[in-house]
């Protein structure tokens, strides 16, 4: 359960933060860091072309292996904060004393061993195609193309469930709902994603926000009809429209964006909005 502050200032009476039980190992791993350049939403041209980013703490990014090809007994020597991802990584050393960090799932602690291949067995941590995969398992890091890396749930406490197994591609369920087609020798690690109180932790102040590189976001509506179609009128008014849009008229909040004609379309058994 997250940590929960005792009301000393306004902005500690409805904060929380992590407990960090799962964490074991608080240095990183200096050879598996690397410089992660801030660019505050901008492009190659310095011009702004995603807004409300900028400033925020220095942090380096922690190299995280997703594609999982090392078969070798992996040790788990820690498990470690990571500030690029909401989930928190492991650090396994093989035999051979090379080091990787993998995204640690519920359960993995130091000294577990962890493997990679077709015949490793079904716990926590493993990775293995999911021809080898009984149905009903829960799994995380999914691959979409084979030897591409785990791209699908990743994130704190994600867990996708695998549903059927048929002609070669297996039916597997995200956590939105959505069931998709997936090839069997794609590769997918078991077991849920760590770190499963991150949803419950209030941010309690504006200013952690600014911590992690969000700027202030202003509201349409309080705008002028220079600055934005929700703005203007005399004092609170309606935006004016049947439903809400983008600074540049576009809709948004509900408004579909993925192609209709778009190629995977296949691949997709059910939506996540399907009844």
């Amino acid at each position: 359960m997250p940590i929960n502050y005792k009301p000393t200032t306004p902005s500690r009476r409805n904060m929380s933060a992590p407990s960090f039980e799962e964490v074991t190992k608080h240095t990183p791993e200096k050879s598996l860091i690397t410089v992660k350049k801030k660019h505050a939403g901008r492009n190659s041209y310095g011009r702004i072309t995603v807004r409300h980013k900028g400033g925020g703490n220095k942090i380096k990014y922690r190299i995280v292996d997703f594609k999982r090809q090392d078969a070798t007994a992996n040790t788990v020597v820690g498990v470690e904060y990571d500030p690029n991802r909401t989930a928190y990584i492991a650090l396994l050393e093989n035999e051979a004393g090379e080091k990787s960090y993998i995204i640690a799932p519920v359960g993995l602690t130091d000294g577990d061993k962890v493997f990679s291949g077709a015949d490793a067995d079904i716990k926590p941590g493993n990775t293995l195609p999911i021809a080898n995969i009984p149905v009903g398992t829960f799994i995380h890091n999914i691959e979409l193309y084979p030897g591409k890396g785990g791209q699908l749930v990743r994130s704190a406490g994600a867990a996708a469930q695998l549903m059927a197994k048929e002609n070669g591609t297996a039916q597997v369920r995200l956590p939105s709902g959505e069931v998709r087609i997936i090839r069997l020798d794609c590769k997918a690690t078991i077991g849920q994603v760590g770190n499963i109180e991150h949803d419950t932790v209030k941010i309690g102040k504006a200013g952690k926000t600014r911590h992690k590189g969000v700027r202030p976001h202003v509201r349409g509506s309080v705008m002028n009809p220079c600055d934005h179609p929700h703005g203007g009128g005399e004092g609170r008014s309606p935006i004016g429209r049947p439903s809400p849009v983008t600074p540049w008229g576009k809709p948004t909040m509900g408004y579909k964006t993925r192609d209709k004609k778009a190629r995977t379309n296949k691949f997709i058994v059910k939506r996540r909005n399907d009844r």
